[in-house]
């Protein structure tokens, strides 16, 4: 009885021999499972690592105003179609028309084919038959008279928070019966309502009617 529980126990024992490796292999599988799940992130984390530049929502005819410190409109900006990017809170817009208020000013609108609005809603860019217009304006107790100005380029850059409107490319100036072109473009001050022409500038200026000055 005594030599059968012997040879039992090296039975036992030759068997865990031959199987040691594959325990062994277990466990290292094991481990390595252990170590992969441990390091790799949530599958959240990863959805919002690969989140792709598409709309998820689209407007017809939208429109975005916002307000100066008194309540009155600072600006205006409507599209024929506006389309919200989620990742970076941007937004592209067909047909982008954006109107500018001063006191006591005429209000300026800037237009173009094609825009993009920044997802912190400070720089719009405006592409393809770009164009800012500010009509005529008759003297008043505080500003003298403006004559009606057109300033159009194949771009324009508005700085919103500083009422600034830029381009470094060419760009024709219109005001009265004047007309300027430049070959680097410009810069256009809302709030001095005055435009900065760069580079080669050629052009004709003509004298405003007396009426107007």
């Amino acid at each position: 009885m005594q030599l059968n529980s012997q040879l039992i126990k090296l039975s036992i024992g030759r068997t865990l021999l031959r199987l040691m490796p594959l325990i062994l292999m277990g466990a290292l599988t094991l481990a390595t499972f252990w170590l992969v799940k441990k390091n790799t992130p949530p599958e959240s984390s990863l959805l919002e690592r690969a989140r792709l530049h598409e709309p998820d929502y689209t407007i017809k005819e939208g429109a975005l105003t916002a307000l100066n410190e008194q309540g009155n409109t600072k600006y205006r900006i409507l599209g024929k179609k506006v389309i919200h990017y989620d990742d970076d809170a941007s937004i592209d817009i067909d047909l982008p028309r954006m109107r500018l208020f001063q006191p006591d000013k005429a209000p300026v609108t800037v237009k173009s084919n094609t825009g993009h609005l920044d997802g912190d809603l400070t720089i719009l860019e405006l592409f393809d038959n770009a164009t800012i217009f500010r009509p005529a304006q008759e003297a008043t107790a505080k500003e003298p008279a403006t004559l009606r100005m057109l300033a159009s380029s194949s771009y324009f850059k508005v700085l919103i928070n500083d009422d600034i409107m830029e381009t470094n490319q060419p760009v024709t100036l219109e005001q009265g019966m004047s007309i300027m072109n430049s070959t680097d473009g410009g810069t256009f001050d809302n709030i001095q309502q005055s435009m900065t022409l760069s580079g080669q500038v050629k052009g004709r200026i003509e004298r405003a009617p007396r009426s107007t000055q």
